[in-house]
């Protein structure tokens, strides 16, 4: 498939899946589920340079563990636990691109008050659930994710910054939507967040490459 067709075909999936797949049966649901992750996974491998870098791997490895999570999600803790390991995975790319800027660096203010907000509000909600077992994991994800969006952050790429932003927001709509209320459209909101940071992260790709070295 051609690289220019497959934006196209990435959004035409994910379109299938958000609006017209049904819930049941579960099988055919993760199926058409997982399509726009595999394509945007090829994706990232074609807008990758043929020398690879480490950032490249990483990225990649994540890009699976996520897809993993996508389709274990519906058993949340074996989800959960596949989507953590693929933003640490995220993380440990982000940082090989680590570009000091102080402004970038404070960025961690609002992530971290973010992130504490949304963990004092799933605290309450699964306390008052009695989900106190999840407390512990769900706490654990939220500050993956932030350190991944700030990580993000700290590499100055645009692509990877609206990536992160995008996964911090349909992450925080899932949690919100599962935990403390009903949120209107939430599959709609989550999956189109979803799927868009994915694809940022895999466009991404072309962004590095090993520095030329021209001969003196």
């Amino acid at each position: 498939m051609k690289k220019s067709l497959l934006p196209a075909t990435i959004l035409a999936a994910s379109i299938l899946y958000i609006f017209f797949i049904p819930d049941n049966p579960l099988w055919f649901k993760l199926i058409f589920k997982l399509i726009p992750m595999v394509l945007i996974i090829m994706y990232a491998l074609i807008r990758m340079p043929h020398e690879k870098l480490k950032i490249h791997w990483l990225i990649l490895t994540g890009l699976i563990f996520c897809s993993i999570g996508d389709a274990t999600l519906h058993w949340f803790i074996i989800g959960l636990s596949a989507f953590l390991i693929g933003h640490l995975f995220y993380i440990a790319a982000f940082l090989t691109q680590w570009k000091y800027n102080l402004y970038r660096l404070l960025s961690i203010l609002p992530f971290g008050i973010f992130g504490l907000l949304m963990g004092v509000r799933m605290m309450g909600a699964l306390q008052a659930g009695g989900d106190d077992a999840l407390i512990m994991p769900v706490l654990f994800y939220i500050s993956a994710i932030i350190l991944m969006a700030w990580s993000a952050f700290m590499t100055g790429n645009r692509w990877l910054i609206i990536g992160s932003l995008l996964f911090v927001a349909s992450d925080s709509v899932l949690a919100w939507n599962m935990f403390v209320a009903p949120v209107a459209y939430s599959h709609l909101l989550i999956m189109s967040t979803y799927y868009g940071a994915q694809f940022f992260i895999a466009h991404s790709a072309s962004s590095f490459r090993k520095p030329n070295i021209g001969n003196k």
